[in-house]
């Protein structure tokens, strides 16, 4: 019994040490490294941060914050929808993947055996990926507390990584120009050129010249896949529950609530046709014509027909909610909307008998105060 004791200390031990250690000892071995005219093991340590802190990161952020689908599913109250459009997932991977491709090309390989368009593009995709990844810190940062804290670690040693190799590149390009010699206007215009590559600030220009182009040619890709140029940022519009989320999502699978709100809110847009949100209960919902005239006939009948609507009401609170249970995808949020337009027909034409403003009436319905 001792021995396996021993056995599971040691093991939490080493877990620790680990994952919130290590990870502290990296990052303060980074910043040396790119503080340092003479960085140590700079190539051992700098894949060290991105593969173990790769893991560490997606660990952490698949325990903390269980994603279970887009915005327009349905998940349970103790899930999270997806931080990135699962539309455009390919498009962030790429741009990631490349990314690194790039840092490890400027890490491993010396600035005088880097084509010179393999070496800006390099320089330009790490400038991409690090506008992503502070772009991507503030998308989650609204569900972020506590121990989550720990993901920024990651993002704080990209970003010194990148740093740091564009650093060593920028000193080994202007070491590679120092050893050139030219001749008249093309000696004038080349010491021109050597003047700004010193400067950091005109080379950060030249960067961001290349980025363009690199923006440019992911935006035609989009076009020709039919996404869409505003795709990058659609990545993270096209989400809920984050800090740049534009989309409402369903209500959870435990609200207890009107089946056709369910309807409204899970279904595809272009088929349920949302129209804009509203409150139920003290509660936001998604709002389509078809709950409108809904409630709008069950409006009028309790009016003008009161005992009628209790029995009406007591089927509905009876079927209603289980049926709503039922309504797990888009798919039969679809055919539940689909089945009831022959009785939503219905409704509109009982409306325009009975009701001098019928419009006025279904337009009211699920106001926000």
């Amino acid at each position: 019994m001792f021995y396996i004791h021993m056995n599971g200390t040691i093991t939490e031990i080493l877990l620790y040490f680990v994952a919130f250690v290590m990870p502290v000892i990296l990052t303060i071995w980074n910043i040396y490294n790119c503080c340092s005219s003479k960085p140590k093991k700079e190539k051992t340590v700098s894949c060290l941060t991105i593969f173990m802190g790769g893991i560490l990161y997606f660990f952490l952020y698949a325990i903390q914050f269980n994603t279970a689908g887009d915005w327009y599913e349905q998940v349970n109250t103790m899930e999270n929808h997806y931080s990135i459009s699962s539309e455009y997932a390919w498009a962030v991977g790429a741009l990631i993947l490349l990314s690194f491709v790039g840092y490890f090309i400027l890490l491993f390989i010396e600035a005088s055996k880097i084509p010179p368009l393999i070496s800006v593009m390099s320089v330009a995709m790490l400038a991409l990926l690090n506008i992503f990844q502070i772009v991507y810190a503030i998308q989650i940062a609204r569900n972020v507390s506590g121990l989550d804290l720990y993901l920024y670690v990651y993002y704080a040693n990209i970003l010194i990584l990148s740093a740091s190799v564009i650093r060593k590149q920028i000193i080994q390009q202007v070491d590679i120009a120092a050893n050139k010699k030219l001749d008249g206007n093309e000696h004038r215009i080349f010491q021109w050129m050597y003047s700004r590559m010193t400067s950091f600030s005109k080379y950060s220009m030249l960067v961001f010249i290349c980025m363009f182009f690199i923006v440019a040619v992911f935006e035609i890709i989009f076009v020709l896949v039919g996404q869409g140029i505003d795709a990058p940022i659609k990545a993270f519009t096209d989400t809920a529950d984050w800090t740049f989320s534009k989309q409402v999502p369903p209500p959870p699978v435990d609200y207890e609530g009107h089946y056709l709100c369910t309807v409204a809110a899970g279904g595809h847009r272009k088929v349920v046709r949302p129209l804009r949100l509203g409150t139920r209960r003290g509660k936001t919902i998604i709002v389509n014509r078809q709950l409108c005239i809904a409630n709008a006939f069950e409006e009028v009948i309790q009016e003008k027909f009161p005992r009628f609507h209790k029995s009406i009401r007591y089927f509905y609170d009876t079927y209603g909610y289980p049926v709503s249970r039922h309504i797990t995808s888009p798919v039969k949020a679809d055919i539940v909307y689909i089945l009831m337009k022959p009785l939503e027909w219905a409704f509109l034409i009982f409306l325009y008998l009975v009701d001098l403003h019928p419009e006025e009436r279904i337009g009211r319905q699920y106001k926000r105060g």
